[in-house]
């Protein structure tokens, strides 16, 4: 009777013990438990800007990745432990709004009309917008020199457009569906330059295939200051800004910089201080 009692009483504490580690979950705000018991953060990314944000056959790479997966482990996250969202220009907005990411590093400039919406870290990379030219072609030296010179005009894009009408009013621009098919226009003459942010067009000709054969402009016709989107009064925020500074002091940033837009000859801005917007 005794023993019934002590294994009675036995069975009741195991089960209560069962229940609170059902009931327990990972008490980290960043991120979900994932399958395997760990926690893991969601992080937004573009999947086709190489040199910047990549899906590949080996995984993914570029300056915003290595950016992301660095800020991702000063909030205690490994790489294994990061899943990637694909995060298009038009949706980033509503995936943070929506918590379908906890944050977004995908060449995401910082504008008014999007800090009513997001909060914004950073920003980690002053780009420009300037044009990607063959390496031999010494005509275009200037904004002007784009006069009568054929321009990849991308669907969707105004970067094109706003050079035709602010700059040279008598570029020809020529439609192309995305940055990827101007580049062979280029290299065989149908146009003569293709315009965006530079730190993109760096990533483009860095890819193996365009080494060496294009050069940029150096125009630096916009400021585009780059943060990581995060969900409006995320407490994420203070932290992020603390991870790129540590980013910077330890060298990790340039060095990213160096790997992934450098054979592009990409002559990056210094590192830009927390919170300074450059209009």
């Amino acid at each position: 009777m005794k023993l019934r009692k002590v294994t009675a009483a036995s069975a009741t504490i195991f089960a209560l013990a069962l229940t609170a580690t059902a009931c327990g979950g990972d008490n980290n705000s960043g991120g979900d438990s994932g399958s395997d018991g760990g926690k893991t953060i969601t992080v937004g990314i573009k999947f086709d800007q190489p040199g910047l944000g990549q899906k590949t056959p080996q995984g993914y790479a570029g300056f915003d990745v290595d950016v992301a997966t660095y800020v991702a482990k000063k909030l205690g996250y490994n790489e294994d432990q990061i899943e990637w969202k694909e995060a298009k220009s038009a949706d980033r907005e509503t995936m943070l709004q929506r918590g379908d990411v906890d944050f977004i590093a995908a060449t995401y400039s910082i504008t008014p009309e999007r800090q009513e919406k997001v909060d914004f870290a950073g920003p980690y990379l002053l780009a420009h917008q300037d044009v990607l030219v063959r390496a031999d072609d010494d005509k275009i030296k200037s904004p002007k020199d784009l006069n009568d010179a054929k321009l990849c005009s991308v669907t969707g894009s105004t970067s094109a457009q706003n050079v035709k009408d602010k700059l040279a009013p008598k570029a020809q621009l020529q439609p192309y569906p995305t940055y990827s098919a101007c580049l062979p226009g280029l290299q065989n003459g149908a146009v003569d330059a293709l315009t965006t942010d530079d730190s993109i067009l760096a990533g483009y000709a860095a890819q193996s295939q365009f080494k060496g054969k294009f050069k940029l402009g150096g125009f630096k016709l916009t400021n585009e200051n780059y943060g990581i989107g995060v969900k409006k009064g995320s407490d994420l925020k203070d932290k992020i800004n603390k991870a790129l500074e540590d980013m910077v002091a330890d060298k990790a940033w340039q060095e990213a910089v160096d790997k992934n837009l450098g054979p592009a000859n990409y002559k990056n801005e210094p590192a830009p201080k927390i919170g300074e917007i450059k209009s």
